[in-house]
């Protein structure tokens, strides 16, 4: 079988185990919700400075939402030395991460798509027409927290307070990917168009998603298998 085709094998087994429990999907998502719901009773959704960070708020509530995804990723897998088993087969580690990631990555859109209109119901946002270019930076930030998460549940699989440390460890390598989704969401929410600086920001953004995507695929065999 091909690498992509593999990795799609991985990431339709982990998509039904989670859709047969929805246990990181109900958990996540309700986070999210309960997350915005209290930004929105510490900033006054009419002012202008809650305005200027919203989408700070936004990013901030995706990613604590993500690390409870992020988290099993590979932890679902340590039942029944089911990992051991997966690093035994012929699935590549560099596969077996891709499908992983893929897998978070669906389940992290999802959130982020019940999570939205709540976020515009909560903080009064009136979709203007930049939901394209919305849609992208909500597409590549994703990606990006996906890559690093996933990584960083590789590597912490095995400790014994690995959702106290996954945070801990994955929070500050996301900053790139967080402060260009925050700044572009929040110029986008305002109806501005993406020109000069922002575009340096989007530019980021490829760029984080690029290089970490390709840094996973190459280390991941060192950091399951060693």
């Amino acid at each position: 079988m091909s690498f992509l085709r593999l990795s799609l094998v991985i990431a339709a087994k982990d998509l039904r185990s989670e859709f047969r429990t929805k246990e990181a999907l109900n958990a996540s998502l309700s986070f999210s919700v309960v997350i915005l719901l209290l930004f929105s009773f510490a900033f006054d959704p009419t002012s202008a400075m809650t305005r200027e960070i919203s989408g700070g708020l936004l990013w901030l509530a995706f990613a604590f939402a993500g690390a409870l995804i992020l988290n099993r990723g590979f932890a679902r897998e340590l039942n029944n030395d089911c990992l051991d088993a997966l690093l035994s087969s012929p699935v590549s580690a560099a596969a077996l991460f891709l499908g992983k990631a893929l897998a978070s990555f669906v389940l992290l859109l999802l959130v982020e798509a019940v999570s939205l209109p709540v976020f515009g119901i909560f903080y009064n946002v009136r979709w203007s027409g930049r939901l394209g270019w919305l849609a992208a930076v909500v597409l590549l930030a994703t990606w990006g927290i996906t890559v690093v998460g996933t990584m960083f549940s590789a590597l912490t699989v095995n400790l014994r307070l690995r959702e106290l440390m996954l945070p801990a460890l994955v929070y500050p390598m996301m900053i790139p990917a967080l402060l260009s989704a925050m700044q572009l969401t929040t110029v986008l929410l305002a109806g501005e168009a993406l020109a000069g600086d922002n575009l340096l920001w989007l530019r980021l953004l490829i760029g984080f998603d690029i290089i970490f995507t390709a840094l996973s695929l190459a280390l991941v065999e060192t950091v399951l298998v060693g």
